[in-house]
């Protein structure tokens, strides 16, 4: 035991502000400092037992050496276990954390782990005793039970998960992968025409690709843009100016023209009024699409309303009488099934705006119609061009009725659908998509 040293005076004064234990003065209730830092470097005081090793407290001393490291350590400084040897004395570790984990749909997430269920954000939560799993409530755009359900069915047509559009909700799907703003309200407007045929004379089967395998412009993908009323009135106007020039004025026109330029009361990705659509086309015209390449995106426009070929800095066109940009006559609407079928028999492709609920976005092959299931779910509408029709006598497996479709060509690149298409019932108005029907003439020269 180290030997006791001071003055009478200072072991009464010890006494007033410190405590002795079995005759040892014990400073570890006094402030940590500084005592050996004033004398020592951090982490370097005295080794082994060294009385002198010591510095002022309260008219005494106390100790900075390794004689401190023992059982009984009163009579060291506050400081020494923090300044000489880097630990923090008297502390109590708090003690280890359980880990709380979660089970979720066969798979455990640790306490406060965020992950992804398709759309949804979900945590895994402590609450008290228990932990549990909250997830945003989103309805995604993609749902599997859904598309089971649907292949479960006696259905004309098969479902499938695409991945594009896994993670994505369904309000996302609506807002920019359709894009066709009130077709009652500027489809209606539109003039009908009645054409003078035998409806007995109409074909029950045409394919517009196959009829003019050279004129009828291919599959586009609009990505996350909701322009379908841009792309589809483009592409059946390049058609039609490709039919109706008998190859002269062949021209695949920009859909990103139209998208950026025609802006009065449009919203670009965010949708598109048809009639304002084929007014512009009328009015102004449009450049090809290698002069305007396709974007995507609610770009500024880059050419000035009137304008010509020469002046937009476009390449020379096929028909070299060509000056002025591509314009269209007044578009014109189309009434019943038969009208349908003979004006594409006649002149081409047309435009057709549909309703899309969410079983359309999982479509694979068959002839669509939609599912009662998800008849109240959020829809909009859709612009797609119809390039044919046809019967299908296989389809259904109770009788022996054929059933009608059209053939349709989407914007949602070829890995969706039957390449890029889809057939959809015809004779039924399925979808709307028999009550917004528009076509145009092409100003060839």
């Amino acid at each position: 035991m180290r030997s006791w040293k001071g003055s009478a005076c200072s072991i009464f004064l010890l006494a007033v502000v410190s405590s002795i234990v079995d005759g040892i003065p014990d400073f570890s209730d006094l402030p940590a400092g500084p005592y050996c830092a004033k004398w020592y470097p951090q982490g370097d005081c005295c080794t082994g037992r060294q009385d002198e090793c010591s510095t002022p407290i309260l008219s005494t001393v106390c100790y900075c050496d390794d004689f401190c490291n023992r059982e009984k350590q009163e009579d060291c400084c506050p400081d020494y276990w923090s300044h000489c040897k880097g630990i923090e004395p008297n502390v109590t570790l708090p003690p280890l954390q359980e880990t709380r984990r979660c089970y979720f749909q066969g798979k455990y997430y640790n306490q406060d782990q965020t992950f992804t269920i398709n759309c949804n954000i979900c945590k895994c939560t402590v609450m008290g005793r228990d932990t549990e799993v909250f997830c945003e409530q989103h309805r995604c755009l993609q749902n599997p039970e859904l598309i089971d359900e649907i292949n479960s069915l006696d259905l004309s047509w098969r479902a499938r998960n695409y991945s594009e559009f896994w993670g994505r909700t369904l309000d996302e799907g609506v807002k920019l992968r359709l894009g066709t703003l009130n077709p009652s309200r500027s489809v209606y407007r539109m003039n009908s025409v009645r054409r003078i045929y035998d409806p007995e004379s109409l074909p029950r089967e045409f394919d517009a690709r196959i009829r003019w395998p050279r004129e009828i412009s291919d599959i586009d993908d609009q990505g996350w843009c909701g322009a379908s009323w841009a792309i589809s009135a483009t592409r059946v106007a390049s058609d039609r100016f490709a039919l109706m020039s008998k190859g002269a004025d062949s021209v695949l026109l920009s859909a990103q023209h139209l998208l950026s330029c025609n802006n009065r009361g449009q919203q670009a990705c965010s949708g598109g009024y048809l009639d304002r659509a084929w007014l512009y086309m009328r009015k102004f015209g449009l450049v090809d699409e290698d002069c305007y390449p396709w974007e995507g995106t609610n770009a500024q426009c880059k050419l000035r309303k009137r304008t010509d070929l020469k002046t937009a800095g476009c390449r020379p066109p096929v028909n070299p009488l060509r000056t002025e940009l591509y314009k269209v006559g007044p578009a014109y609407r189309l009434g019943n099934e038969t009208d349908i079928m003979y004006e594409i028999l006649t002149s081409g492709p047309v435009q057709a705006t549909m309703k899309v609920y969410q079983d359309f976005f999982s479509y694979e092959s068959g002839i669509y119609k939609h599912t009662a299931t998800t008849e109240h779910y959020a829809f909009g509408y859709h612009s797609v061009r119809i390039i044919g029709w046809g019967e299908d006598t296989s389809a259904h497996r109770h009788h022996n009725l054929p059933i009608k479709y059209w053939l349709v060509v989407n914007s949602w690149g070829q890995q969706w659908g039957e390449s890029g298409l889809f057939r959809i019932q015809r004779g039924t108005n399925e979808c709307d998509i028999e009550s917004f029907v528009v076509a145009v003439w092409a100003k060839t020269i």
